[in-house]
């Protein structure tokens, strides 16, 4: 059985030009893509800092109306979810490594009008999450372990995604199943097929030749 959701793109902001994000914003809004990909680290979960709620609400002053795809990679996200939501999150996914109160603070995201989301990363069984799996809008499966781009894929994530897909299927949830690190269109389809139904891309996206055609092969998957 297919997805119950079609296929979408979500571009990684990370991989854009950091010099004019707004810019590598409206390149993706031009392109008829929804979703724009929002990697947050704090130099403490990940070995390496990014953008802030400030980058997200400066894109919404510039007229960004794109859905906001925000990824906390955090030690202590539970602390900075409504500045996100406040700057113009649509959803906000939150990681299970961590140890604070993963329901409640995915309860708290919705309390504020935004989706939720939980991840995992590459070393972190599915089990992990499969409590939370009614609480939430969306799952991201790591495929390369979080804290830079343009690393490669790792393809022993997809039996994840297929057990992911699994009990998504047998308990008739309706959340959405991405993947994140090292996404191209070869291997998109293979994470397809494991049960993904968003992609990440950022390196893939942004240094394609031919963008148009990027995104439409991945409306096609």
């Amino acid at each position: 059985m297919s997805s119950p959701h079609s296929a979408l793109l979500a571009p990684s902001l990370l991989a854009g030009d950091h010099a004019n994000l707004a810019a590598s914003a409206r390149l993706v809004e031009d392109l008829g893509v929804k979703w724009l990909h929002l990697d947050l680290m704090d130099g403490h979960f990940v070995p390496n800092l990014t953008f802030g709620p400030e980058t997200l609400a400066a894109l919404r002053r510039a007229g960004s109306k794109l859905f906001f795809d925000t990824h906390l990679m955090l030690a202590e996200p539970q602390r900075y979810i409504e500045a996100f939501a406040k700057a113009g999150s649509n959803l906000i996914s939150i990681h299970i490594e961590p140890a604070y109160d993963h329901r409640a603070t995915l309860a708290r995201i919705r309390a504020l009008g935004c989706q939720c989301g939980i991840v995992l990363n590459p070393g972190t069984p599915a089990a992990a999450l499969e409590p939370l799996l009614d609480a939430v809008d969306l799952v991201l499966v790591m495929t390369v372990q979080p804290g830079f781009g343009g690393q490669p894929f790792r393809r022993d994530m997809l039996p994840k995604l297929q057990q992911i897909d699994a009990w998504r299927r047998e308990r008739r949830l309706n959340f959405r199943l991405e993947v994140d690190g090292g996404i191209d269109l070869t291997n998109a389809i293979e994470c397809h097929a494991a049960g993904a139904d968003t992609f990440v891309a950022g390196t893939s996206f942004f240094k394609a030749g031919d963008k148009s055609a990027f995104t439409a092969a991945f409306a096609k998957l």
